[in-house]
């Protein structure tokens, strides 16, 4: 099966997953993209050097899965660790054939403009460098939070202005602050306007087709941002998505359908870069408030997902690994007849992994003991009875997936 996509789409769903970590600071790669874009028109460069900035200014901080070094993008204009998430983002996209060309651009955007190495290609250089530029302005209008954006861009220019010929390239600042001149160009920047914008990059790009092993390449990108994130979660997504795929074999399926279901193990969890770090990591139960916080996370990667063309199944399934077989899972409360098998194997998948692997408040757990705690889920109408039995028939294989050493 040949999956019909809209790279594009999968870029801002990307970019809405990154926003995630932020919490309530959002839009940030947004906001770059829309800045470096319009300088790059400026600049008259061409369609696909646009396309090239456009894509790249979104998928900039994909090296970010923590709060915590979120904080300090938007909070400091330039520091000692800023490197390690620029290491990062581009090891991440250097793992699917669809971003040839954005990770060195992704390595390079926080490096200074007299730093760069001198046998860097010059419009990787000035593509990554604008972003930089870019991506500061943005931080500079986080600290003017609450501030009238108007009134804030002078001091916003001023300090830009500073650092021309060392951070930036002259001809870049200078564009920049011609730019910076007209009032559209700050009060697009509004959350109220922004999105506007980006959907009508959105339309005119094309669908294209890929194969199963890039959907693949695609949904590990998003679980490696999504595992990043705490150290109690490393591999989860990778031992659900070996697990629901070892599952749906042994009941027949085969082909894209695997595709597909590993697909949606990787995913599943998406939504969790919407959890703060804290959360993430305590030690101990969770209280009311920090639970409302955490059942959030399947809704949100549903929100994210269903927005790429080619990944609507896939959504489903992985957005519903929290539905129960009684109506009472969440955040739909989908009831049997409308909870596919896919989507009952990655919930199975989910809770097996997870039981399997230490986490902050419990060690991991035996694989009889597994089991049994299963069963007792099944038999309260939270997992399928059936899939916990075939889990249960093939336990010993089922660890070694969840812990992938298959």
């Amino acid at each position: 099966m040949i999956f019909r996509i809209n790279v594009r789409q999968v870029i801002h769903a990307l970019s809405d997953a990154l926003d995630l970590v932020g919490i309530d600071e959002i839009n940030h790669g947004k906001r770059v993209a829309f800045m470096a874009v319009e300088c790059g028109k400026t600049m008259k460069l061409n369609t696909e050097q646009l396309n090239t900035i456009h894509h790249a200014s979104l998928l900039h901080d994909c090296g970010v899965s923590s709060t915590q070094v979120h904080q300090k993008l938007v909070t400091e204009l330039d520091w000692s660790g800023s490197q390690e998430h620029c290491t990062r983002g581009k090891k991440l996209l250097d793992r699917c054939r669809l971003f040839d060309g954005l990770p060195p651009i992704i390595y390079y955007h926080h490096t200074h403009w007299e730093d760069l190495p001198p046998h860097l290609d010059r419009d990787l250089a000035l593509i990554s460098n604008l972003i930089y530029l870019t991506d500061r302005v943005d931080a500079l209008i986080a600290q003017h939070g609450g501030t009238n954006i108007l009134m804030a861009r002078h001091s916003i220019c001023d300090t830009i202005k500073k650092y021309r010929d060392l951070l930036f390239k002259p001809e870049l600042v200078d564009i920049f602050l011609k730019l910076a001149t007209k009032e559209f160009f700050w009060l697009s920047l509004d959350s109220k306007h922004l999105p506007y914008y980006l959907m009508d990059l959105e339309r005119q790009t094309d669908e294209q087709s890929v194969d199963g092993h890039t959907v693949l390449e695609i949904a590990t990108i998003f679980a490696d941002i999504v595992d990043a994130k705490s150290t109690f979660t490393v591999e989860h997504s990778r031992g659900v998505a070996r697990l629901a795929k070892f599952l749906g074999s042994q009941l027949g399926y085969s082909g894209d359908m695997l595709y597909m279901l590993e697909a949606a193990g990787l995913l599943h969890d998406l939504g969790k870069l919407n959890v703060p770090d804290e959360i993430l990591d305590k030690p101990g139960p969770l209280t009311d408030r920090e639970m409302a916080f955490m059942m959030r996370h399947s809704f949100e990667s549903y929100q994210i997902l269903r927005r790429i063309k080619g990944f609507e199944k896939i959504a489903q399934w992985a957005a519903f690994h929290h539905e129960g077989m009684s109506g009472i899972g969440y955040p739909f409360h989908k009831t049997p007849n409308s909870l596919s098998t896919e989507a009952r194997i990655i919930a199975v998948a989910d809770v097996f992994q997870a039981l399997a692997q230490k986490r902050p408040y419990r060690d991991s757990l035996a694989p009889e003991k597994i089991i049994l705690k299963m069963a007792d889920m099944a038999k309260k109408g939270k997992l399928d009875p059936e899939l916990v039995a075939l889990a249960t028939t093939h336990v010993e294989k089922c660890w070694r997936h969840a812990q992938c050493l298959d």
